[in-house]
């Protein structure tokens, strides 16, 4: 039993010495990382209030924020452990060791964040913009380290990583987008009146917009109609519905004013030979 008592006391008198020891270094090291956290706060949040002067994507600005608040905070680290005694070298070195493994271990996942930071800085598309890529398309809902985000006219999202964007043929609409409708007439139709009509219903409808110039005019001469082309522009979320809109608006004064849409039609002819 006294041996048992006598190895307590060596614990206990172990431990007194540790919390004397390294007690004032634990708590001094704390407050040094709450100073560095309160600091990398203030950093980060100087610095977006001088981003805000520059015109650059939300992406951009959330990167150099939280850029600069880690490496605040890694400085006060480093602070913390110099303060405990901690030797530096062999933990920089330990360090880059296990991060060449995570590297070849997070392949895919760093490529995405070097394609991340690409899209970044280059600016290919910006969010709002409409862009099409392989066989997807949308609008740029959100861009970050790892994926671009699109959205679709009925309210999906399609999320591809960023290491399948750079390097593709990449098609940007930028905010507009430009209608691609055709109406067909028939021959004996007034052209003339046809067009002003399909001119002054773009020019009542507020989604269409002014700046470029709606194009409209005789696309071909087909079988059994001539066919007009109606390309005005809208914003991208204005695409669908201001189709619906125009189609709907044409029918209804063509039919007003007497102008035929005519249905495909063909002439067969018998030929008897004898």
């Amino acid at each position: 039993m006294g041996e048992q008592f006598q190895t307590i006391d060596q614990v206990k008198a172990s431990a007194i010495d540790m919390a004397v020891k390294f007690g004032p270094k634990l708590v001094v090291a704390g407050l040094i990382l709450f100073v560095g956290y309160l600091a990398a706060r203030w950093a980060g949040n100087m610095l977006c209030r001088v981003l805000a002067r520059f015109k650059l994507e939300p992406p951009v600005r959330a990167l150099l924020e939280r850029f600069t608040q880690i490496l605040v905070f890694a400085l006060f680290a480093i602070m913390a452990m110099q303060n405990l005694g901690v030797e530096l070298l062999p933990l920089v070195a330990g360090l880059g060791v296990a991060g060449a493994g995570m590297a070849l271990a997070l392949q895919g996942v760093l490529g995405n964040v070097a394609a991340g930071l690409t899209i970044i800085f280059t600016q290919p598309f910006h969010i709002g913009d409409y862009i099409s890529i392989g066989n997807e398309e949308g609008e740029v809902l959100d861009i970050n380290l790892f994926s671009t985000t699109l959205g679709h006219l009925d309210r999906s999202k399609v999320i591809i990583p960023n290491r399948k964007i750079v390097g593709e043929i990449l098609h940007n609409c930028g905010q507009i987008r430009r209608l691609a409708l055709s109406v067909g007439i028939a021959y004996g139709s007034d052209i003339d009146t046809a067009l002003r009509l399909i001119h002054d219903i773009l020019n009542t409808n507020p989604r269409v917009l002014t700046t470029p110039t709606p194009i409209v005019g005789v696309a071909r001469l087909a079988d059994s109609s001539v066919s007009l082309n109606i390309n005005p522009w809208v914003a991208v979320p204005d695409f669908e519905i201001a189709t619906s809109e125009i189609n709907k608006a044409v029918l209804e004064v063509f039919r007003a004013q007497n102008i035929a849409i005519p249905f495909p039609q063909r002439e067969v002819r018998m030929v008897q030979t004898t």
